[in-house]
């Protein structure tokens, strides 16, 4: 008579615990975030396998909470308009390079952020784009401000 007694506990413990399971993978399963699409894209020296944010959900996500990235990857954030840019590192944890770009390929700026600084890093004129690469890529593939990149052909905000 007893197991009768816990059988309905274990059951709603089990049920309670599918149900927490479930709803995790479920979370992680509709993230419109992940995977983002990736391009190649040479910058200086180097070709970088870039994720592409280009929607607003993507870019204000953009590389939050990772505890890192390969050394040869990085995101490149896709705007519908050419402006002055600002970005910040909002739970960012690794030191990162930003580059702003415009929309005929120049690079307008080159600039390093620290991890979780919520200080706007202001590009040096407008920019349709920004990359970002972990600390020192752009030094190591000798990306400068006034060059020029070929962009991947299909870049287009999504919002």
């Amino acid at each position: 008579m007893s197991i009768f007694f816990h059988l309905p506990l274990h059951f709603l413990l089990l049920s309670t615990l599918l149900l927490f399971v479930g709803a995790d993978c479920q979370s992680k399963k509709g993230n419109d975030k992940w995977p983002l699409p990736t391009v190649q894209m040479q910058l200086g020296s180097k070709t970088f396998t870039l994720e592409v944010a280009d929607t607003r959900a993507n870019k204000e996500y953009g590389l939050m909470h990772r505890d890192s990235m390969p050394a040869d990857h990085g995101m490149i954030f896709v705007f519908s308009d050419e402006t002055e840019r600002r970005f910040w590192m909002r739970n960012t944890r690794i030191p990162l390079d930003i580059i702003y770009v415009s929309a005929a390929g120049k690079v307008v700026s080159v600039k390093q952020m620290k991890p979780y600084d919520e200080t706007g890093v202001l590009s040096d004129g407008p920019a349709q784009y920004a990359i970002e690469l972990n600390k020192d890529a752009a030094s190591a593939a000798a990306v400068t401000q006034g060059m020029t990149v070929q962009l991947p052909p299909g870049l287009k905000a999504k919002d």
